[in-house]
């Protein structure tokens, strides 16, 4: 089993024609992802590496019976596709788009909210479930298939993560990259949701970053709903205060979102807290060495 993506989904990538488009969905359809269609307004009845391109979303997937969508379009064209491919009732969506403004992430999120359709992003990798599906940027050859659930808001973090537990002969369920805006979709607590439910995912990887109230909200999820083991990991934990690290969510904002309340609520909630990314492996060894 597999959380959000699978062997079976059937993709379409909005922004097919585009560069970022065009040499992503050929990654995906070498990974061995369903690409089963294009979508770039004007441009219908071309094909892109043997995929056809359509006009529209709605087209797309009466044509080719699709469910899930990844987008690749600049930030002022982002909430159009992602409004499109909503009301075309794709069930999922990954926004890769990075500098969408916040006013059209909350339009986005709400109509998401309002349809039933679950949104992956902005500005994050995607989704991978190794072995069977990739959606976004992830270089999938890093992963390799096994039983932990992996969920992050860095990008980077997630290949780092995900190759070194390859490294140590470990291997995931699905990786998860929920992107570091302030305002996303598929967030910490619905990702641990989904992996909680997963039979096939034994312990949940949760990396953070300093700035908002996620990760204190996610470890009061923790400690209410989840029985699986978590190992957490929280990141820019020397960040001057004040001062914004790479992500537009990473602000830290009087005495909240700070690298020491994010640890001190995960640790309250029962999970370990891992110093440095390569403690992650090593903590994840531990438990299943108990686990054995």
């Amino acid at each position: 089993m597999s959380v959000l993506i699978n062997k079976d989904t059937k993709v379409i990538v909005q922004g097919i024609t585009g560069g970022m488009g065009k040499t992503h969905a050929a990654l995906m359809q070498k990974y061995g992802t369903k690409i089963v269609g294009g979508v770039t307004p004007g441009k219908g009845g071309q094909e892109i590496n043997g995929v056809p391109v359509f006009d529209s979303v709605t087209e797309a997937k009466q044509k080719t019976g699709a469910n899930c969508s990844v987008i690749f379009v600049p930030p002022y064209l982002a909430l159009d596709a992602a409004l499109e491919a909503i009301d075309a009732e794709i069930p999922l969506i990954s926004v890769i788009t990075e500098g969408m403004v916040p006013q059209d992430a909350v339009k986005l999120h709400a109509r998401a909210k309002a349809k039933g359709v679950l949104v992956n992003g902005p500005n994050c990798p995607g989704i991978i479930t190794p072995g069977e599906c990739l959606i976004g940027i992830h270089p999938g050859s890093i992963y390799m298939p096994g039983r932990i659930g992996l969920i992050s808001r860095s990008g980077t973090l997630t290949y780092e993560i995900g190759l070194g537990l390859k490294q140590a002969g470990i291997g995931i369920s699905t990786a998860v990259g929920i992107g570091g805006d302030p305002i996303i979709g598929i967030d910490q607590i619905k990702s641990l949701e989904l992996f909680e439910a997963d039979k096939d995912t034994d312990l949940i990887i949760l990396v953070g970053e300093i700035g908002g109230t996620a990760e204190e909200d996610a470890a009061e999820y923790i400690k209410a709903k989840i029985k699986k083991p978590v190992i957490g990991y929280i990141a820019g934990r020397t960040a001057p205060p004040g001062k914004r690290m790479g992500h537009a969510g990473a602000i830290i904002s009087g005495n909240k979102g700070t690298a020491e309340s994010k640890t001190k609520a995960f640790e309250a909630a029962g999970v370990q807290v891992a110093k440095t990314p390569s403690e992650i492996i090593e903590l994840v060894k531990k438990r299943i060495a108990v686990a054995a």
